[in-house]
């Protein structure tokens, strides 16, 4: 897989039940007689098939044991993805994070104004966008 072709990876991610199964190879290789066992209301063939999209998403790797096939979890094409969508706006949003807590403490710390002169104040959050 191409590092910037993610497509694979979304699809396979966009099912709940191809999530759970990578949530199960989270916890360790299974074999996939282990996997279709965790799935009792699926068919064996319907897990070959969640499988399959998770194997071409490169998100699962399978070797063969004598006459078993033992699934691992791959977390790279997941980190891939991390890399380039979550990445890039942790910066974005801790920056942001802390001009509110700046403003949050600075209204706090600040000596209250007399009575008679205080005004109402109204802040502005930042606008955030994504690039």
């Amino acid at each position: 897989m191409k590092g910037d072709d993610l497509d694979p990876v979304w699809k396979a991610l966009s099912d709940p039940t191809r999530r759970a199964i990578l949530d199960l190879l989270r916890q360790g290789s299974r074999t996939t007689t282990e996997i279709v066992d965790a799935f009792p209301h699926l068919t064996r063939f319907g897990v070959m098939k969640h499988l399959d999209v998770l194997r071409e998403a490169d998100l699962v790797a399978t070797r063969e044991e004598g006459r078993q096939r033992v699934n691992s979890l791959n977390v790279a094409p997941i980190r891939r993805i991390y890399e380039r969508w979550v990445g890039k706006f942790e910066e974005l949003w801790s920056s942001q994070l802390l001009r509110i807590k700046e403003m949050a403490e600075s209204h706090v710390t600040k000596p209250a104004a007399p009575q008679s002169s205080r005004r109402a104040r109204s802040y502005q959050l930042p606008n955030v966008t994504a690039d």
